[in-house]
């Protein structure tokens, strides 16, 4: 019990991270970095070591192909994909080098990426807080979301462009870009409207009793309860949910014919492969980056919660 002039645990301000505990962060992110890094070096090791000990022809079982061929139009080497990233696109004079093709494309996917995630945000976080409200609607509206997840894209996307290019409100005229969005919000709303969900009815049985002993409405307890404890398991599910909107836009770039991005591109290089196999994998490159930036764009959200990030759930 404490006394009337004494403050409580809940009145002291937030604990300031001492120096070690600085020290302690700096050292955790950089082994993370490393193990990344190790990981990138195997990757690569493991792609050599395959191209030059497996068979020529592939691992084939049952007519099928488990494993590519190792030539080297199939399998071109690291450091022949690297380098063709500093070479011109094209043999014309005044082309640009591959990797400042690859970002223009790159910028363009994110910027639609983005737009989708923030659309996935709003749709997955809304219906979480709906389900959390009423058990009625999430034992409705969680098969349907789960079930949203079972339609191929390849075969939605063309869909939303032919109903999108009907959309007229005024002057207001529907761009393909935005079909490309919205596909992508498609994949991103999933993870983070079942993160939010799990996160938001985290808390025990005896925290939400507290909470309406205080005489807390379900708003109250939303914003000084659920909402604090929900951030272990929200930011793994828009990290994912970034990685999705990523994945989303590229494949409905190839689907609706969106000129200009990274999906575009990976057709275009690809039917160039037989003359130039080192320039299909620029995009290819240029996509990973984009989803492990995509994803990691999230830290910078949680480095501002880093208060409530003591157990991060995986989504």
């Amino acid at each position: 019990m404490t006394g009337a002039g004494t403050p409580s645990a809940v009145d002291a301000p937030p604990a300031v991270r001492s120096p070690r505990g600085r020290a302690r962060s700096s050292r955790a992110t950089a082994s993370r970095l490393g193990l990344g890094a190790l990981a990138i070096l195997a990757v690569a090791a493991v792609w050599e070591l395959y191209k030059w000990l497996g068979p020529a022809d592939g691992l084939v079982i049952g007519g099928a192909r488990i494993l590519p061929r190792t030539s080297d139009l199939a399998m071109p080497h690291i450091p022949d994909m690297v380098v063709r990233l500093f070479e011109p696109v094209t043999r014309a004079d005044g082309s640009p080098p591959l990797w400042l093709e690859v970002a223009g494309a790159a910028s363009l996917t994110l910027g639609i990426a983005a737009v989708g995630w923030l659309l996935g945000l709003v749709v997955g976080f809304a219906l979480s807080l709906l389900m959390v409200r009423s058990r009625i609607a999430e034992a409705s509206l969680l098969p349907w979301i789960v079930l949203s997840q079972t339609v191929p894209l390849i075969a939605f996307a063309p869909v939303v462009r032919s109903w999108g290019s009907r959309v007229e409100i005024g002057a207001f005229e529907w761009q393909d870009w935005m079909s490309v969005a919205l596909i992508a919000s498609y994949l991103a709303f999933f993870p983070i409207a079942i993160g939010a969900l799990r996160g938001l009815t985290s808390p025990a049985a005896m925290h939400t009793d507290l909470m309406t002993s205080y005489a807390a409405g379900w708003w109250a307890t939303l914003v000084k309860l659920r909402l604090p404890a929900s951030v272990p398991y929200l930011l793994p599910a828009l990290r994912l949910g970034a990685a999705n909107a990523v994945v989303g836009a590229i494949v409905a770039e190839v689907s609706t014919g969106l000129r200009g991005g990274l999906g575009r591109m990976i057709v275009q290089f690809a039917g160039q492969a037989s003359g130039d196999p080192a320039k299909s994998w620029g995009p290819i490159f240029g996509a990973i980056l984009l989803g492990l930036l995509a994803a990691g764009s999230v830290a910078l959200i949680g480095g501002g919660l880093r208060n409530y990030r003591r157990a991060e759930v995986s989504a």
